[in-house]
């Protein structure tokens, strides 16, 4: 039980922890969402005081699909919740969190109060799908209350895909055999949300890792095509093969979203080796 209180905890709370800079490619329509619900949320507080958290806390007009309010005070306790922390009410919520995460957590809430709505990034596992994914929060103190609102971002961003791709990169001309079976270990720094690297064996044009379809390791990547039935692997490699660097753009599957979107690929050869990051877009 211990267990479950700390996840919604953390999930609902590290916000307050961690600033980050606003450089992810939001989701427009879940963050004007997040945004407006939060916005309505500071009316309602404003005009009923503590007596809006019993609305905050239930099923109605302040949940919005997975989009929700919730409250804290500057002393870490849950006043009000409509997602999976509404268990967490009343209590002192810092109490759950680690020594490290408690600290900052208790440094967040001490943070003197600013004008206007803030905003903060962090990871956390996404309730709906139990992915650990990107998590945007727009948050506002209002004396010794934080009410927040936070959507999940299931894009990264072609900054991302690029800084990836040089991770990748430089990894495998150190070590080519250690980066591919991390690569394929799924768990070696190489996958973030939708964000994946894949390797092809410029020798046999067979991939040689890939981040989230290891069936695909020693299949031809010539004769990949997309769901259409467009080439996707012969015109990377001709590309490849004239440059040591470019970009491609298909259309693919979104591991996060599970849908067909368009992807926009980084491709670079490395010894012997493509290696490709790729960011999606609607």
């Amino acid at each position: 039980m211990r267990g479950l209180l700390k996840q919604a905890v953390m999930g609902g709370l590290l916000c307050l922890c961690f600033s980050h800079a606003w450089a992810a490619a939001e989701t427009a329509d879940d963050g004007q969402a997040a945004k407006a619900l939060l916005v309505k949320a500071l009316a309602r507080y404003h005009d009923q005081g503590d007596k809006a958290f019993a609305e905050f806390s239930r099923q109605g007009e302040f949940v919005k699909g997975e989009l929700y309010v919730y409250v804290v005070d500057t002393n870490g306790v849950m006043l009000a919740s409509g997602g999976p922390s509404v268990a967490l009410i009343g209590r002192d919520v810092s109490d759950l969190l680690g020594p490290d995460l408690q600290k900052a957590f208790k440094q967040g809430l001490a943070a003197p109060q600013t004008e206007g709505i803030q905003q903060t990034e962090y990871r956390w596992q996404n309730w709906s799908d139990g992915k650990v994914e990107r998590k945007h929060v727009y948050y506002q103190r209002v004396g010794d209350r934080i009410l927040a609102v936070g959507y999940y971002l299931p894009r990264a961003s072609s900054e991302q895909a690029k800084a990836l791709l040089d991770k990748a990169s430089a990894e495998l001309a150190k070590d080519e055999q250690g980066t591919l079976n991390a690569i394929n270990s799924l768990k070696g720094g190489f996958l973030h949300d939708d964000l994946y690297v894949f390797v092809v064996d410029l020798n046999n044009q067979r991939y040689a890792a890939h981040g989230t379809n290891l069936r695909l390791i020693n299949t031809d990547f010539s004769k990949v095509k997309d769901p259409e039935g467009k080439p996707v692997g012969e015109p990377i490699l001709a590309l490849i093969k004239k440059q040591d660097e470019g970009e491609y753009a298909y259309r693919w599957r979104n591991p996060v979203t599970n849908k067909v979107e368009n992807k926009h690929a980084y491709v670079r050869k490395v010894g012997h080796y493509l290696v490709a990051v790729g960011y999606y877009s609607l």
